[in-house]
């Protein structure tokens, strides 16, 4: 299934802690300064940032860090300005692994990366060293208590979801990187609740990965997922 790591990142979302919520909330500004940086500040005609505004609330993301990020976007901010980056790289037995980072200085990114590939049995590659082994699909993560498949499946092809995946946590909505933000929007207006909803790297092919292994490789991705500048991380690993 396309979204199988992403239903473990939703669990992981539900249970975060008190202590990682701060870390978690940058995060999620920086989506939103990143989206109304680049479609304008009004959410009404961003669609990337109203999702952005949305998943924030959803983690109890302050209203004033909200606020503070829309004028940082506007150019009201003296802060060093976001770039979105994606660093490739490999995990032990040699899995794919995509990092996609947003970050004010890649000078200081790279390096702290290359240290949590080292030190978790990994490296990081040159660019399109692993990229080539993924294609970029919007994904939307629908529980099957929500709504019916037959329902699910003629919405989302009328809204222009270019396949359905039926997985035992629920729906897996693959839409066009295109389409993404349309689809979403078509998703929020007929009121239906998305566990999940991104731009993510699907792996054409997934690699299976020893049991000694797994360890090792579930700690490279938490450990890159803990840094301030991650968004997001995938890979081609086949947890079985």
């Amino acid at each position: 299934m396309a979204g199988h790591n992403k239903w473990s990142k939703v669990k992981r979302l539900k249970a975060v802690t008190d202590a990682k919520k701060s870390a978690l909330y940058g995060k999620y500004i920086k989506e939103i300064t990143v989206a109304a940086k680049l479609g304008g500040a009004d959410p009404d005609g961003n669609a990337r940032l109203r999702k952005a505004i949305s998943d924030a609330k959803a983690q109890s993301v302050p209203k004033d860090n909200i606020e503070r990020a829309l004028k940082k976007a506007a150019g009201e901010s003296s802060e060093a300005q976001l770039e979105e980056l994606t660093y490739e790289g490999y995990g032990p037995q040699g899995v794919a692994v995509l990092v996609e980072c947003v970050t004010d200085k890649r000078t200081r990114t790279q390096p702290e990366l290359r240290k949590i590939f080292e030190k978790n049995g990994g490296s990081i590659a040159e660019a399109g060293a692993v990229a080539w082994g993924f294609e970029r699909k919007g994904l939307i993560l629908v529980q099957t208590d929500e709504v019916t498949e037959e329902k699910l499946t003629e919405f989302a092809v009328e809204s222009g979801a270019e396949d359905i995946q039926v997985a035992s946590e629920g729906y897996e909505i693959i839409t066009a990187p295109t389409e993404f933000l349309r689809v979403y929007a078509a998703f929020e207006k007929e009121g239906v609740k998305m566990e999940l909803a991104e731009l993510s790297f699907i792996p054409l092919n997934k690699v299976p990965v020893a049991a000694d292994q797994l360890e090792g490789l579930q700690k490279l991705i938490e450990s890159l997922e803990d840094h301030e500048a991650v968004q997001r991380v995938t890979t081609n690993a086949d947890f079985g």
